[in-house]
């Protein structure tokens, strides 16, 4: 995608304000924003917000749809259904208050001091973002150690004194910030990992832990072989779905932690194919 294609962040108050959004990639960045809010929009609702033309806002609803972050309809534009086409800074919108739960419990299984990985994604960020504000990690005698391949979770967590950073190196995968490729294998086969956090587009019994991407895949497997724990951190919108490539298998997951909405049919599913299954609740406030 070009490096003019996703549209950048306004300022906070185009987003919040009734006041006309000034510039094009602006207007694009609030339009997706209202989308994805909303589920579907309108050409004439969206003029009326932004204070434009409706022949303004069918060629940006047009754009976006060209870049595959919306769905193009007849007088509007709808959320496209795919997470993975998104900007991350979109993806980590969706199901927010259960991946922060989902985080909070993650961090609630690991132990101070010892060596953590965790590849890409959304949930694995906000597990992230736990791990810098857990006091149990920063008062431990000795730093955790933290693996990733994900280049926004290592600017992160660089500047933190009770973590030992270590980055996997690679080719970056522009959507999701991933590093993948030979350099990231070879490094990977050279490390050992105690517990590793998965992010994921899919988990089910049948088809095991699942990406959308094939290089991402292959990076997200050679953490896993590393690793000697494996617990896969997925929203509920995840529980029971698949996609196009394979990390891991079943057999070779201890753990899922999950939120409340999970569908229960397939959370049985996974507990009978020997996965322990962890429900995060949300916070109440």
């Amino acid at each position: 995608m070009p490096s003019d294609a996703v549209p950048s962040s306004p300022a906070a108050t185009d987003r919040t304000s009734g006041a006309p959004a000034r510039g094009r990639r602006q207007r694009l960045d609030r339009i997706l924003d209202l989308v994805i809010e909303r589920g579907h929009v309108r050409v004439d609702e969206l003029a009326g917000d932004l204070g434009t033309s409706p022949a303004t806002v069918r060629r940006d609803l047009d754009s976006l749809a060209a870049q595959q972050l919306v769905i193009r309809s007849h007088g509007g534009a709808s959320a496209h259904p795919d997470a993975s086409a998104l900007p991350m800074r979109y993806r980590s919108t969706r199901h927010a208050d259960a991946k922060d739960a989902i985080a909070r419990a993650a961090v609630d299984m690991l132990e101070p001091g010892t060596v953590v990985g965790m590849n890409g994604g959304t949930t694995t960020t906000a597990l992230a973002h736990e791990l810098v504000a857990r006091d149990s990690i920063r008062e431990a005698t000795r730093p955790t150690t933290l693996v990733t391949n994900a280049l926004n979770i290592a600017q992160e967590l660089a500047v933190r004194r009770h973590l030992q950073l270590v980055v996997t190196g690679g080719i970056v995968r522009g959507g999701s910030f991933e590093l993948v490729g030979g350099w990231a294998e070879q490094m990977l086969e050279q490390i050992r990992i105690d517990l590793l956090f998965l992010g994921v587009d899919g988990i089910s019994a049948r088809d095991g832990a699942c990406t959308h991407d094939e290089a991402e895949a292959l990076i997200s497997a050679r953490l896993a072989d590393r690793a000697e724990k494996v617990v896969v951190l997925a929203d509920s919108s995840k529980i029971g779905t698949s996609a196009f490539a394979r990390i891991q298998a079943t057999e070779g997951l201890d753990a899922v932690v999950t939120d409340a909405g999970a569908e229960p049919d397939a959370v049985a599913a996974l507990r009978g194919a020997g996965v322990e299954v962890v429900v995060a609740k949300e916070s109440s406030r």
